[in-house]
């Protein structure tokens, strides 16, 4: 599972039953919240979570771990039992995923928080504001969805899409554990040991190339054919589905095969420049914001096709909340108001820490009263917050928390609070200085409310798979606050050895390091933008409007395939993502996405089917977090030496070989993977 951009990608879903399953009723002394679960669900979450954030900051996309999790406590409980029976451990190993979630959700805090190193306002990534940020927020996601868990979980017809799949892989692992051929643990292990070898060949010692690209020109028009080698950009163009990687891969052709060319046939590369430095720099400092356009418009549809069933349902759960008195059965029993009062105090506590600090280490800030700035941030957080928590909880539950549209909701709340904080800072945002305040201001109150929606959006799929195995909700609300807290503690660390490893855009750490190296960090780099653009009035509106404009187009042309046929769309957010990222990235996504088509036709009738589809979904996420921590490993290795090719055993007269045999390669896997899914 990808999460997406942010966005988070659509995911494969498996043997998703309809959402009116009845739930089962296992005996009541079923272990469920366990010291060693906790402790399971906690490694889990450490190593998904340095996976995530590192994929995350390179290609924009994160995975969604709740099913790989599953899969890893049911064989490593499985393991530590022994003849103890397996259906014994189904409450337990669901609540080390509810657990583990958190480090596919609250990662996504990376599209916006490495935007404060792209404005300068920060030098690293200080620990406990960053963790601060993480946790305050984590905590509020889960606290806002309780009230709605009875009408959108219990009394709804949403389908939840992942929650119901992951529980069909527990009820499954539970009742045929270790039956011949049953995926699990094992394919992830496999994919994940197949894309470290890769990623070490090629990042660490430079016998793989990362990439190939061929330029063409016809004229002064120059055009582009690139793809990359990533594994785990592989695994994660498999789990996003054929619709959204084929929409990637249009959106790299608009790129490339039009809105470069059209360019440098307009506006030709100066004599003695290199066409290929050139045409990148186009490509940055024009095309993407074509790409901002596009997901820009393309968000904010998708938030307003789903406002209306979001209002009916927040009104539905408000309408349904049960205030009277009596013990409710042990599958309905939430967090008590008292712990959730306290939680929530907790969690306003912390956030005005973290902008009491923020604002006194800010002098353009604190010249407007450190308290009043503090106040107005911890009011628009926590009400904007409590806003998208209902709305991401239930488009959660509507599209699935893969496809919601959580770049929109990022998108959005940066526009609302860059304008807040151009209202209050009216007429005194021509200081550089106090501008600068301003718009580091704006995106760490922003990643608040990202953790917030990010959170909210993964806790209520947690709890429809707990309904449907009944466990207890309160005791999964307090595994995911665990998470949250785990996850929001090793989130800074992580961001800091990535940051200095290899850079972001714009936040390079020292002089020398390889521009091919930084991590894209795309939607930080949007926000980023959105916020300078808007309280500075240096954004590139035109090409943003051309991509609004493309939006639309692309908007008119999905809903005329959704009326001509059920089957055919076009996610235009997709779209828009392959035009932003680089072609080295949306390429191999789509490669990944037609693959995972391609296998999963030649599963169709066949009666292991749906195990099939599963060793796909866990062999697609070990290349996910094999490659990821390579990555981080890689990036240790860097930091500590500060030389980027430390581990590299060839020179750069190995380059044009290295493609070739990555090619090769990279073709070997693919019809691995193929024939270990089909066999």
């Amino acid at each position: 599972m990808v999460k997406k951009q942010h966005s988070k990608s659509d995911s494969l879903v498996l043997n998703a039953h309809s959402a009116k399953e009845l739930p089962v009723s296992p005996p009541p002394d079923l272990p469920e919240l366990t010291l060693r679960g906790l402790v399971l669900g906690a490694l889990i979450t450490i190593v998904f979570t340095a996976a995530n954030v590192f994929l995350g900051l390179k290609v924009g996309l994160t995975f969604a771990s709740s099913i790989p999790a599953a899969v890893i406590s049911m064989a490593v409980l499985r393991a530590l039992d022994g003849a103890r029976a397996t259906g014994d451990g189904l409450l337990e190993n669901n609540m080390v995923q509810t657990q583990a979630s958190a480090a596919g959700t609250l990662s996504s805090i990376i599209f916006v928080l490495p935007a404060l190193l792209m404005v300068g306002h920060w030098q690293a990534f200080p620990y406990w504001q960053s963790a601060g940020v993480c946790i305050a927020g984590g905590v509020l996601g889960v606290l806002f969805t309780i009230p709605l868990r009875r009408a959108m979980v219990v009394g709804s017809d949403l389908p939840y899409p992942e929650g119901v799949a992951a529980a069909e892989i527990l009820r499954v692992g539970a009742g045929a554990a270790g039956a011949a051929g049953e995926p699990g643990a094992a394919d992830i292990a496999a994919g994940g040991v197949i894309a470290a070898v890769f990623c070490l060949a090629s990042s660490g010692l430079h016998l793989l190339s990362e990439s190939i690209s061929v330029w063409l020109s016809a004229g002064t028009a120059v055009f582009r054919l690139s793809t990359g080698f990533s594994l785990a950009l592989l695994g994660a163009g498999y789990l996003i589905g054929l619709a959204s990687g084929l929409a990637m891969l249009l959106g790299a052709v608009i790129a490339w095969g039009i809105s470069v060319p059209v360019l440098t046939l307009l506006h030709p590369a100066p004599h003695g420049t290199d066409i290929a430095t050139y045409a990148t720099t186009l490509w940055a400092t024009k095309v993407r914001f074509i790409g901002a356009g596009v997901i820009g418009v393309a968000a904010i549809w998708a938030l307003a096709g789903l406002a209306g069933p979001t209002l009916a349902g927040v009104r539905s759960a408000l309408g349904r909340i049960d205030l009277g008195g009596g013990a409710p059965p042990r599958t309905e029993q939430d967090l008590s108001p008292r712990a959730a009062g306290l939680l929530f105090a907790f969690s306003l506590f912390v956030m005005a820490a973290v902008f009491i600090a923020f604002a006194a280490a800010t002098p353009a800030l604190a010249a407007y009263g450190t308290l009043t700035l503090a106040l107005i941030s911890v009011l628009f957080a926590a009400l904007l917050g409590f806003v998208v928590a209902a709305a991401c909880g239930y488009m959660a539950g509507l599209v699935g928390s893969s496809s919601s549209p959580i770049s929109g909701i990022a998108i959005l709340a940066t526009i609302a609070a860059s304008l807040l904080l151009l209202l209050l800072f009216a007429g005194r945002l021509g200081d550089a200085g106090t501008r600068q305040a301003a718009i580091a201001l704006v995106l760490i109150t922003v990643s608040v409310v990202l953790a917030t929606a990010t959170i909210s959006n993964d806790n209520l799929q947690d709890l429809k798979t707990g309904y449907l195995l009944g466990a207890t909700p309160w005791r999964q609300q307090a595994a995911l606050v665990v998470g949250v807290v785990v996850g929001g503690l090793v989130i800074p660390p992580i961001l800091n050895l990535l940051h200095t490893a290899y850079g972001f855009p714009g936040a390079v750490p020292r002089p020398g390091m390889d521009p091919a190296q930084i991590l894209a960090a795309p939607q930080a780099t949007l926000m980023a933008r959105i916020a300078t653009g808007i309280l500075g009035g240096t954004l590139e509106w035109a090409y943003i409007g051309i991509g609004a404009a493309i939006s639309i187009l692309l908007l008119l042309t999905d809903a005329v395939l959704r009326r001509v046929t059920a089957h055919a769309q076009l996610p235009v957010l997709a779209v828009g993502i392959g035009l932003y990222l680089p072609p080295t990235v949306g390429v191999t996504l789509g490669i990944g996405a037609v693959l995972g088509w391609f296998v999963e036709r030649g599963l169709r009738g066949r009666a292991d089917e749906a195990a099939g589809k599963r060793r796909g979904v866990l062999i697609a996420s070990g290349f996910i977090v094999g490659e990821s921590l390579v990555g981080v490993a890689l990036a240790a290795v860097i930091g500590a030496t500060g030389n980027q090719s430390a581990l590299a055993v060839v020179g750069p007269g190995f380059d044009a070989t290295s493609q070739w045999i990555a090619l090769a390669a990279f073709i070997a896997v693919a019809v691995w993977l193929t024939r270990r899914v089909r066999q």
